[in-house]
């Protein structure tokens, strides 16, 4: 019997109905697929029943990689590594669907990690379906002016459509966690404001969202060399706070940050 690790973040997804309903929220015969800690394999056996084309998963714990390996022997390509350390857009010639069960402890810095690395010439993926805590994906999909917007819907909203599907009750998962979590689809947006570096977008935000209580006067000073003038070009209240000013407001700020750079 294999037993959750609670040091890797696991919780097993077990109930029917839930994983009926993410391998039926797009079609994926012949496609390509991805799945991130697949864990004792109660998705992967579903995806394999819509008849994808390849299927590498990843899993970092050995225990799980070794019964994989004798549930679906040569069904599946299974990676052995932590995700952090995957560069993920070298995984495949071809665009991947991917799912995941992402482990809460690290599953943000999995998300911002594949924002930023975004190829410019290549998009890796068609879509993500992944699985958060609801808070942090409350935090994902908050709009501006609300007490979850922050740094990371403005990373997410750059680049990606995000659909919340539903939330998941705990007790869909084995051991049961202590949080309710939401399932949310991601797809590459088309058409987005282009950065020198998508890095600048995330120092913008940091810097913002470091002091989120406080006015913006001191970070936004202290990134436009006390340019107040930049301010009033750009229609920004120095006395707002960091959750006051929407997406497009961040991506102006930014664009202004590398024009002062270059």
């Amino acid at each position: 019997m294999i037993k959750a690790k609670k040091s890797l973040g696991q919780n097993f997804l077990i109930d029917q109905n839930i994983i009926n309903k993410i391998v039926n929220l797009i079609n994926i015969k012949g496609k390509n697929i991805l799945e991130i800690g697949p864990g004792t394999g109660n998705l992967t056996k579903k995806i394999l029943e819509k008849k994808p084309g390849n299927f590498i998963v990843i899993e970092k714990d050995f225990n799980l990689v070794k019964l994989l390996k004798e549930k679906f022997n040569k069904k599946i390509e299974i990676i052995n590594d932590d995700i952090l350390n995957v560069e993920e857009d070298s995984l495949h010639d071809n665009i991947l669907t991917v799912y995941g069960n992402l482990p809460y402890n690290i599953s943000t810095e999995i998300l911002i990690k594949w924002i930023l690395n975004i190829n410019k010439k290549k998009i890796w993926f068609d879509c993500l379906i992944l699985m958060f805590q609801k808070e942090v994906a409350d935090r994902i999909i908050s709009e501006f002016d609300t007490k979850n917007y922050g740094r990371l819907a403005i990373l997410a909203n750059w680049r990606l459509k995000i659909k919340k599907i539903c939330d998941i009750s705990s007790s869909c998962f084995t051991p049961k966690p202590k949080v309710e979590s939401s399932l949310l689809l991601f797809e590459p947006k088309i058409n987005f404001v282009k950065f020198q570096s998508p890095k600048h977008l995330e120092k913008i935000t940091r810097v913002f969202f470091m002091h989120r209580r406080k006015m913006i006067k001191k970070p936004f000073l202290s990134l436009f060399n006390n340019n107040k003038k930049l301010a009033s070009k750009l229609g920004i209240n120095l006395e707002l706070r960091p959750q006051n000013l929407d997406f497009d407001t961040y991506f102006k700020l930014t664009k202004e940050y590398e024009s002062l750079r270059s």
